[in-house]
């Protein structure tokens, strides 16, 4: 079958119920493509412009703490139809608005006029700068929401995955004070089945007592590289393994990958490299030294590249994570469409927010939802 003829059929599929129709941001709810105009019609459009998000809390980790995080909302637009994205920028991946508007003012995709060609146009992105994952990202989260809704389905089925394999995820209780901490469980309350615990001060033990006075629930811990001993960065993880802590993210500093490889041998539970791995071509250099990997599309630069990363850690035998920034639905809703293929979750990061643009994927009694509407599954509030 030739892909015109097949990507016509995934539409008809679309029709006939496995993705609902709607499209949001059209002109017309129930709208779908023409794709005999593949090629011949409307050029893509990018625009973009600043967006900060507010938090509920100040939140806190081992290196900083931030009551807001700067980010950049992006649409591209094609013979009708709307695809969003967004970059998010926390202060560890040395990016800003600037330098995310700056990447975007170079991008041209008026070159474009196939948006399903995503390798042609996302290569031509990635090769624009060295970096630029945040920048990168918000374009590869805008195209693919597009042809999610080009061709009426969402990128769940797209990549073949089962809504109903989807995991719980992470709520986060940044580092704080006893007071605040209680407050934040409480909050958590009947809503999640696991929370994330951000560790890597003087004050960790005090944390996870703490929020043992309100729950029993399972807890992941997040280290932030924090930890400076390994032994005693080792005794620490033995003590939270007994506090019912099931998995451990980036002991030390991403730099000392012995230390760290010597914490995950001995480790009683899964240890996951987070600041210590980007993108795809790192997965060989911390193969061995973690039991898994955390994938963010912030740093890997959007959904193609995780998607790569996830098959190429499973073939190496590794466990896998999807995690997020502080964002909006938008850039949520993104990374759960790869949420049914990993291990562990931590998409919490529009629940942490009080300004969201979006409605997208849901936490249903502490769950990741995702529903049929298709590409990365939006509505514009």
């Amino acid at each position: 079958m030739k892909r015109r003829d097949f990507l016509k059929t995934a539409a008809l599929v679309g029709a006939a119920g496995l993705g609902n129709g709607i499209v949001s941001g059209c002109s017309s709810e129930n709208k779908r493509f023409n794709f005999n105009r593949l090629g011949q019609g409307d050029r893509l459009r990018l625009s973009f412009e600043p967006y900060e998000l507010q938090l509920r809390h100040t939140f806190t980790v081992s290196s900083y703490s931030r009551k807001t995080t700067p980010g950049v909302q992006v649409r591209i637009d094609y013979d009708g139809f709307t695809g969003y994205g967004e970059a998010s920028m926390p202060p560890y991946l040395g990016q800003s608005v600037e330098t995310v508007t700056n990447f975007l003012s170079k991008v041209d995709l008026n070159q474009f006029r196939d948006p399903l060609q995503l390798d042609n146009i996302l290569s031509y992105i990635d090769s624009l700068s060295p970096g630029d994952g945040a920048a990168k990202a918000a374009v590869d989260i805008a195209l693919h929401d597009l042809v999610g809704k080009l061709i009426g389905l969402p990128w769940w089925r797209i990549w073949g995955l089962d809504a109903s394999k989807t995991p719980d995820t992470t709520f986060t209780i940044g580092i704080d004070t006893p007071d605040v901490v209680r407050e934040k469980t409480r909050e958590c309350a009947g809503r999640f089945n696991i929370l994330k615990v951000k560790v890597g001060l003087d004050n960790d033990k005090e944390m996870i007592r703490t929020i043992r006075e309100i729950t029993d629930l399972p807890l992941a811990v997040d280290a932030n590289q924090g930890w400076k001993d390994r032994q005693e960065a080792l005794d620490e993880i033995f003590w939270l393994y007994e506090n019912g802590v099931v998995m451990v993210e980036q002991p030390m500093a991403k730099e000392r990958m012995d230390d760290n490889a010597w914490i995950t041998e001995r480790s009683p539970i899964p240890v996951f490299a987070d600041e210590s791995i980007q993108r795809l071509a790192d997965i060989p250099s911390v193969k061995g030294a973690y039991h898994g990997i955390n994938i963010k599309l912030m740093k890997c630069t959007g959904m193609r590249e995780a998607w790569k990363m996830v098959n190429y850690a499973r073939a190496e035998g590794m466990k896998v994570m999807v995690g997020c920034m502080t964002e909006t639905s938008c850039a949520v809703s993104a990374a759960a469409q790869l949420s049914p293929a990993v291990d562990f979750a931590d998409l919490d990061g529009n629940l942490l927010i009080t300004n969201d643009l979006f409605k997208g994927m849901e936490v249903v009694d502490g769950k990741i939802t995702l529903s049929d509407l298709p590409g990365i599954g939006l509505i514009k509030l």
